[in-house]
């Protein structure tokens, strides 16, 4: 039986490197692409098939940002499979990313240089809005649209007798700092970004305390910095032609510069081939690319505490009971 992989944002960037990769180690799969943009999706599944003509490729359309999007997709999907083997939940946003000039001039003169490009930790600020659901984008497409999914899904991702994987795309930028219980949305805040993927660690951990006997097992990824959508919204183009060689010298003494996504792939490839009881829940892995252009995968201990990772998912619980009771109103009232 074909191995079922499931992946969201999978028609750019790294999810489209990640289905590139993983039908080059195995085009024996069964790839379901997530995505908002069906058109987009489309020409990625006859590109896939065109290359691979073994594999087979699905296709689901939704938009996470959307939580009756999310409900319609988790149906279709219960209707069509019966497992799924992984999830890999890579869809996200950076809306409006603004410089901030005065911290990197800070420090560019401190010693915490390196630190900074590699993880753009206080260079960075978004605006965020409010969705049709009422809740904040950032945290609704990157956090709690997906958190929704696998709620959705569990009948498909628990079984005993082979386990399910979930592999998420964080971030480096993922700050303690910029997380709180009070403020899961980070509304009152001014990087929703970081928030967030400070957000989807503690939920991996939460996941793996309350599944793993179930057979489910979640991992968290940085891919590192890559040039994507998401990058050419904060320095134009042209500006990252011209610091290139500054960022090919920063290899050599920091290996987050993966600069592609087919580079920025690496750590969530490694992570398909590992077995999952193997694995430290409480370790982010890392796509690395050292100053001769060579890729490898790397980890570290997250900064974070079990006892606030499950008081977070029983915040993310009790959110989710107030939306079902408030779509239950609406849907009694039509």
């Amino acid at each position: 039986m074909r191995k079922v992989v499931l992946i969201t944002g999978a028609s750019s960037g790294v999810g489209l490197a990640l289905c590139r990769r993983l039908l080059k180690e195995d085009d024996e799969l069964h790839l379901c692409l997530a995505c908002r943009n069906l058109s987009k999706a489309e020409a990625v599944r006859d590109a896939l098939l065109a290359s691979h003509p073994a594999t087979e490729v699905s296709i689901v359309q939704v938009d996470v940002s959307s939580l009756p999007s999310v409900f319609r997709a988790s149906k279709e999907l219960k209707q069509r499979f019966q497992r799924l083997d992984y999830v890999y939940l890579n869809a996200g946003i950076m809306p409006n990313p603004r410089l901030n000039i005065k911290a990197l001039f800070r420090g560019l003169f401190s010693r915490k240089v390196i630190h900074m490009f590699s993880t753009a930790e206080g260079l960075l600020t978004q605006n965020d809005k409010i969705t049709a659901d009422g809740l904040q984008e950032v945290f609704e497409t990157n956090v709690f649209g997906h958190f929704i999914l696998l709620q959705e899904l569990e009948s498909l991702l628990c079984h005993s007798d082979r386990p399910s994987r979930l592999i998420w795309t964080s971030s480096r930028n993922a700050k303690k700092s910029n997380f709180s219980l009070e403020d899961i949305q980070h509304s009152r805040g001014q990087e929703p970004y970081s928030s967030s993927k400070y957000a989807i660690d503690l939920l991996s951990v939460a996941l793996n305390r309350k599944f793993n006997q179930q057979g489910l097992y979640s991992s968290v990824v940085c891919p590192g910095t890559m040039l994507t959508n998401i990058t050419y919204g904060i320095l134009p183009p042209l500006i990252w032609t011209l610091i290139m060689p500054i960022i090919w010298l920063l290899r050599f003494f920091a290996n987050a510069f993966t600069l592609t996504p087919d580079n920025g792939t690496e750590a969530l490839v490694w992570l398909f081939h590992q077995k999952p009881e193997s694995l430290n829940p409480l370790v982010k892995y890392l796509s690395a690319t050292n100053g001769f252009g060579s890729n490898y995968v790397t980890s570290r201990k997250m900064d974070l505490d079990e006892d606030i990772a499950e008081k977070f998912y029983q915040n993310l619980l009790e959110l989710e009971k107030r939306i079902r009771v408030t779509i239950q109103k609406t849907d009694n009232q039509s």
